[in-house]
């Protein structure tokens, strides 16, 4: 925030964080669950991954934001004959919603949106209550693609957030050229 040539607008966007008014303010562009100690992402897989945030609840929470209350792992649902199971699901009491998270430990690909579309409409259709806004989805990924995502959610009504994850925390210098990037772009 002392670093913000507007620390007006940088105290008010810390403050949408703590009492958010929308979804875009719960939500981050980076995750970072160094706290979960894996040194080697490129071998890990979507269970393990799901494991790990699972016996690190607190942490993931914590890192998710304020507002967050767990409801379920690995949901099953039954669309037509075929069982599909939605990762991790919170409801947010603030903005009175379902969260559904989909894990994917590879690149953004438009197959994940097309699945978290149907997980919302489903989620929509058959678990919101009259006084819940509509649910939401998270998905976490290595690497996001903003022009794939740009036009995979274009047409789309349904609140989706795609958000990239690092297992580890980057370099001093990476930070700083990524802080130095925010600050350029605001």
């Amino acid at each position: 925030m002392g670093l913000s040539k507007d620390t007006e607008l940088a105290f008010q966007q810390i403050e949408n964080k703590i009492l958010p008014e929308s979804f875009s303010d719960v939500l981050k562009s980076h995750y970072f669950f160094d706290f979960l100690n894996i040194s080697n992402s490129s071998l890990i897989e979507e269970t393990e991954l799901e494991q790990a945030l699972i016996q690190h609840l607190q942490n993931f929470i914590i890192e998710l934001g304020n507002g967050f209350c767990f409801e379920a792992r690995q949901k099953r649902i039954l669309i037509g004959d075929e069982y599909y199971f939605i990762d991790l699901i919170f409801y947010h009491r603030i903005l009175k919603c379902h969260v559904l998270v989909e894990l994917k430990t590879d690149n953004i690909k438009h197959e994940h949106i097309g699945q978290l579309k149907t997980y919302i409409n489903y989620y929509k259709k058959h678990f919101v209550e009259k006084t819940d806004n509509p649910p939401i989805g998270i998905l976490l990924v290595t690497e996001r693609n903003k022009a794939l995502v740009e036009y995979a959610i274009a047409d789309s009504d349904k609140d989706i957030f795609v958000s990239k994850y690092l297992l580890q925390l980057p370099k001093k210098e990476d930070i700083e050229e990524f802080i130095n990037r925010e600050l350029k772009n605001n």
